[in-house]
């Protein structure tokens, strides 16, 4: 299980850095995977990228905590649904990746050695869960 506190606790620390990492994280996940960029062509107020932002974030948060099981349903439906925008259930898990990515960067010398190993689990953790079929 993931240390729940240090997760929250990077949360808190990129907010008060850096505000609205939407930006930021949308820009990583296209540079991981161009193909995401044109699924938001109609989102020209940035309302789906940052509901897709939350949710995320509450996934995350819901999972490292590990207090209920609505934050796994949460990713095992975002994987069937986003099947119909042609990716694949490893694809989905490119946002989780883009978030940590940026956290990284907003925290610079503060990501330490215990932060990485935590959030490692956490992605590692994120991309196990699938529907059962």
């Amino acid at each position: 299980m993931t240390n729940a506190t240090i997760i929250t606790d990077t949360l808190e620390q990129v907010a008060k850095r850096c505000g609205d990492p939407k930006e930021r994280v949308f820009k990583r996940l296209y540079e991981l995977d161009p193909k995401f960029e044109p699924l938001f062509v109609m989102d020209t107020d940035g309302g789906v990228r940052g509901s897709m932002l939350e949710t995320s974030l509450n996934c995350m948060i819901g999972v490292a905590q590990g207090e209920s099981q609505t934050p796994r349903l949460l990713i095992e439906a975002a994987r069937m649904i986003h099947d119909g925008y042609g990716l694949t259930e490893d694809e989905v898990d490119f946002m989780f990746v883009a978030m940590r990515d940026v956290f990284r960067d907003v925290m610079a010398g503060d990501w330490t050695p215990e932060v990485d190993s935590e959030w490692t689990k956490l992605l590692a953790e994120l991309a196990t869960i699938r529907a059962e079929t």
